[in-house]
């Protein structure tokens, strides 16, 4: 039961992070453009699951604190379903290019941002 709860906690506030940023990186940027805010996102919880991961395994952190810190935290921060939709939004109105740039960074920068945080986690 202390799992669930972990998941459920980090879980929560890992969304109202996400709205949070989202909103502040949308008034700066225009969000139609390019969908920026969800790639910075997941990017900057690309590297703090692999930063976490690493520090779960260097400090033996508890179960429930791991949890509470990937899945639920990084798992409700990132967004892999918004991800998915702003492809489709872009092959249907016909924006390939942004579309193939956008799938690639937020693949090979994401890989890539989870190999960061583990290193730096080390």
């Amino acid at each position: 039961m202390k799992e669930v709860i972990a998941v459920f906690l980090g879980g929560g506030a890992g969304s109202l992070l996400r709205y949070l940023v989202q909103m502040a990186l949308h008034e700066r940027i225009h969000p139609y453009s390019f969908p920026w805010a969800t790639l910075a996102v997941n990017l900057a919880g690309s590297f703090l699951i692999g930063l976490f991961y690493a520090w779960s395994a260097r400090f033996n952190l508890s179960p429930e604190v791991r949890l509470l810190l990937t899945t639920g935290l990084c798992g409700g921060f990132t967004t892999f379903s918004t991800f998915s939709n702003d492809c489709l939004q872009m092959v249907r109105q016909g924006y390939y290019a942004p579309f193939v740039l956008y799938a690639c960074l937020s693949v090979g920068l994401g890989i890539a941002a989870v190999w960061a945080g583990s290193s730096v986690g080390r």
